[in-house]
């Protein structure tokens, strides 16, 4: 049930970002989510996209460096705490998370938090067993 996503190693500089985001354009490739994280000299920029197969053809072609993990993705309701329920779960059953990000439906009043965890399949048991909605592919698709 992972999401596929998008690891870009980018330079730190004027202009990096809306290269990539324009090629994601002209390739008529959406993004549903996305997070930057940068050093003094590189980035590294997350993506959720709606086509991550040709994302990843078309920054390839582009001279960027890509790597395509999976990420667990949870909807968490709209509400003080939420995040913190949903994490505490994660800390309970002795889960490390790495990194986070979240994003909002045009639609609904939920959150989508994407997570980096070492065992997702152990996260998402563990999400599931406590309430919690898994999200994949199909539902960023939907978005």
């Amino acid at each position: 049930m992972a999401i596929k996503q998008l690891t870009v190693f980018v330079q730190n500089k004027k202009g990096t970002v809306v290269s990539v985001t324009d090629i994601l354009s002209k390739n008529d490739i959406n993004i549903r989510a996305l997070s930057i994280a940068e050093t003094q000299d590189f980035g590294i920029l997350r993506l959720i996209v709606n086509d991550e197969k040709k994302a990843e053809e078309v920054l390839t072609e582009n001279g960027y460096l890509i790597k395509v993990i999976d990420v667990v993705g949870v909807k968490i309701g709209d509400a003080p705490g939420k995040l913190s329920a949903a994490l505490g779960v994660l800390d309970e059953a002795g889960i490390n998370v790495e990194y986070l990000y979240a994003f909002m439906a045009r639609t609904e009043k939920h959150a989508y938090v994407v997570l980096r965890v070492e065992e997702n399949a152990v996260a998402e048991a563990a999400l599931t067993g406590a309430g919690f909605k898994m999200i994949c592919e199909a539902d960023i698709n939907k978005l």
